[in-house]
């Protein structure tokens, strides 16, 4: 795995994890990576310096009084809060999510809240067809069963 800074086109700056460079260009070159701020996918790596420790000097080991993590920013909670209650409030239909969406738009299905996963063409072709869909500014949580 490798973080990545990136920067979206309006300016907003987040970091993101992927499996290998080529993997983020080749979800980069399918439309799959988008700012964690805006949706933009007009998004690039960030002039990022690499974590290199010495290996002569020891990390230090943490105290009780050293916080192990920062807390959220504003954004972080927002997202947070956004994405329980979505998971609370509907019902998620996985990758099924385009033809759930169209079945319910054309009444074959009974209304009610959903979410999922679309390919961005799946996704394209719902919104040309009127079926009203948006994008969910973080991945569901996969669900087995």
């Amino acid at each position: 795995m490798i973080q990545f800074a990136l920067k979206c086109g309006q300016g907003h700056q987040f970091d993101s994890w992927f499996q290998s460079a080529a993997a983020f260009d080749k979800l980069k070159g399918a439309g799959m990576v988008s700012c964690a701020v805006c949706g933009s996918d007009d998004v690039d790596k960030a002039v990022m310096a690499p974590r290199v420790q010495n290996s002569r000097t020891k990390a230090a080991p943490a105290s009780d009084d050293t916080p192990l993590a920062t807390a959220p920013t504003p954004a972080e909670q927002a997202l947070s809060a956004l994405k329980k209650k979505i998971e609370e409030n509907s019902e998620y239909v996985g990758v099924n999510f385009a033809r759930e969406a169209r079945d319910i738009h054309d009444g074959l299905s009974p209304e009610r809240a959903i979410y999922g996963e679309a390919r961005p063409e799946e996704a394209r072709k719902l919104l040309e067809d009127g079926v009203p869909v948006a994008p969910l500014p973080f991945v569901p949580g996969r669900k087995s069963n």
